[in-house]
């Protein structure tokens, strides 16, 4: 629900009746993930998806209903070989949607939902944890989880329940995730099962370009474009500048590593090291490759990146860490331009997040979609 967050604030706060339609769970290869959602308000106007197109003329009527009923309803879309006309997903896969209507009348679930669109369009850290399966009387039911482990609102069940629910919320905030859980009604894990969708919104995750280079410009504007907060980073201060790098949001002067000790990464950073130059790539890289960030890469030809090993080998780093370089930097895409190298590098990074191999899809016989995660980490149906 929250990647319609900004529509959502404005009828809010213009006061509009509106039914929301959220995926709760995905089987196969289906096109949206948990948290993908569709609203429409009581003039008709709709926003979002569930579903890339495949399903969303049913969903709209499921939301006109609720609109009418006041009920919330789940339901299931899968795709049906017996009947080419049927409502189902053409790709193969399944997903189930969770649709709750939300009236400007509603003193408990409108608030929470107000609050959690507005805090997301806000950029601020929050999540929102909703019952998606369970008593009927309980489902759509929301919290308003926050940063510190409070929340706002009640899932109106057990007292226990907003305690481990908002505890189940925060560990999932404090990963960037959003996934399902299953709890019991009562707040623990025995009893009726209750599950949760609970929803993280959290700042983009960032992108350091280290080398203000022609290279870099390219690779600010796509990393952009995947919802990176973008900076670049360089220590001659004639080429790191605001006007060579307008798309980024920020422009910083220093030497790599000393900017790299002092501001905040965490696990969904990606770094990408295009200085080329020992000087400054060696003492950058010593540092990188020993942080907990998603993605560390570097650029050069394979000579340049056999004289780097050395060189860091040289400077105490181990295998484990130099095994975490991504060198030379990008996919095999026989890019020759600096917008086909940015290409290059964020299909590489988009790859090691998501699991996928780099190779055509063309004859595989691979998943399309990926679950990076190993089997002990995944709560449910997870994204």
């Amino acid at each position: 629900m929250l990647d319609i967050a900004a529509e959502l604030r404005r009828w809010c706060e213009e006061g509009r009746d509106f039914a929301v339609a959220t995926v709760v769970s995905v089987g196969g290869s289906a096109p949206r993930q948990p948290g993908a959602a569709l609203a429409v308000d009581d003039e008709g106007t709709a926003v979002g998806s569930v579903s890339g197109g495949c399903v969303e003329g049913a969903v709209y009527e499921l939301c006109q209903e609720a609109l009418r009923t006041g009920e919330s309803v789940r339901e299931t879309f899968g795709y049906s070989d017996e009947d080419a006309f049927a409502v189902g997903l053409t790709c193969g896969g399944v997903i189930d949607v969770l649709v709750s209507p939300v009236r400007a009348a509603d003193r408990e679930l409108r608030p929470v939902l107000a609050a959690a669109a507005s805090a997301a369009d806000g950029g601020r850290t929050t999540a929102l944890a909703r019952i998606v399966d369970g008593p009927p009387e309980l489902l759509g039911r929301a919290l308003l989880v926050h940063p510190d482990g409070g929340w706002d609102g009640t899932l109106g069940g057990h007292p226990e329940l907003d305690r481990t629910a908002a505890a189940e919320a925060r560990a999932l905030l404090d990963a960037g995730r959003t996934a399902t859980v299953e709890i019991g009604a009562e707040g623990s894990r025995c009893g009726r099962p209750v599950t949760l969708l609970a929803e993280s919104s959290v700042p983009p995750p960032r992108m350091i370009v280290f080398g203000a280079v022609d290279f870099a410009s390219a690779l600010v504007r796509i990393g952009k474009f995947l919802n990176y907060h973008v900076t670049v980073c360089d220590a001659r201060p004639v080429f790191a500048t605001g006007p060579r790098f307008p798309d980024a949001d920020e422009v910083v002067v220093d030497w790599p590593h000393r900017y790299l000790d002092r501001t905040e990464v965490d696990g969904r950073t990606v770094l990408c090291v295009l200085t080329h130059d020992p000087k400054f790539d060696v003492p950058l890289l010593e540092r990188a490759l020993r942080l907990p960030v998603a993605y560390v890469g570097a650029m050069g030809s394979a000579r340049t990146h056999r004289d780097r090993l050395r060189r860091l080998r040289e400077a105490g780093v181990g295998e484990p860490e130099l095994a975490r370089l991504r060198s030379p930097i990008g996919l095999d895409l026989g890019a020759r331009t600096p917008e086909e190298t940015a290409l290059s590098i964020a299909g590489e990074i988009v790859a090691n997040r998501r699991g996928g191999s780099g190779t055509p899809l063309t004859g595989a016989r691979t998943p399309i979609h990926h679950d990076t995660r190993a089997p002990s980490d995944r709560i449910g149906s997870v994204v």
